[in-house]
């Protein structure tokens, strides 16, 4: 066989590849679109580590979560996290206690949610929210009482295990705070 006759096969086959490769593509696109956020709703319960970059005495801690997300008006959500945490008191007997959050969000422009009533002066942080694939992420921003710029970083990502949650809040650009936690929608 002639090497034209080779170079043409071995041609049509690499345009045959990149075919396949484009419908398998297109469909690899359509598999990973963002979940609604009505897949988010429930209670979801767990445990996670949380680790601070400027505690002497507590930079791992363990913490117990709550989260609950239901529908709210004009197709929005609400969300409810609580959290015990045992960052204080005596390292080998931590003191513990439960923070909790409840923000309301509604519909904004390009796939956004905002909450409403803020003031990051007064301590009432700027929330939005987002969904990016299979991850609602809820960020935050506030200013201190010494006038730092605190954002704090919420991403509560679905699979087949449940909902994995990745936390970081950072003050005027330095990481003060991780946490990574693992929960299970809870049946009622």
């Amino acid at each position: 066989m002639n090497r034209w006759v080779m170079g043409q096969s071995a041609g049509r086959m690499l345009w045959r590849g990149c075919v396949v490769l484009l419908i398998l593509g297109g469909g690899m696109s359509a598999a990973r679109a963002e979940v609604a956020i009505n897949a988010f709703f429930g209670r979801w319960v767990g445990a996670g580590i949380s680790e601070s970059e400027i505690s002497a005495n507590f930079q791992t801690t363990a913490r117990d979560l709550e989260v609950i997300v239901t529908p709210h008006a004009q197709a929005g959500f609400e969300i409810t996290w609580s959290t015990v945490q045992r960052q204080k008191g005596n390292p080998d007997d931590p003191t513990e206690k439960v923070k909790s959050t409840t923000l309301q969000f509604t519909p904004d422009a390009g796939g956004l949610w905002r909450a409403g009533g803020s003031d990051p002066f007064a301590g009432t942080p700027v929330a939005w929210a987002r969904i990016d694939d299979n991850s609602l992420i809820v960020s935050t921003f506030t200013v201190t009482k010494d006038g730092a710029g605190e954002t704090q970083i919420y991403r509560r990502t679905l699979s087949g295990m449940g909902m994995a949650l990745d936390y970081r809040r950072v003050v005027d650009g330095e990481l003060v705070r991780s946490a990574k936690a693992r929960l299970s929608k809870y049946a009622e």
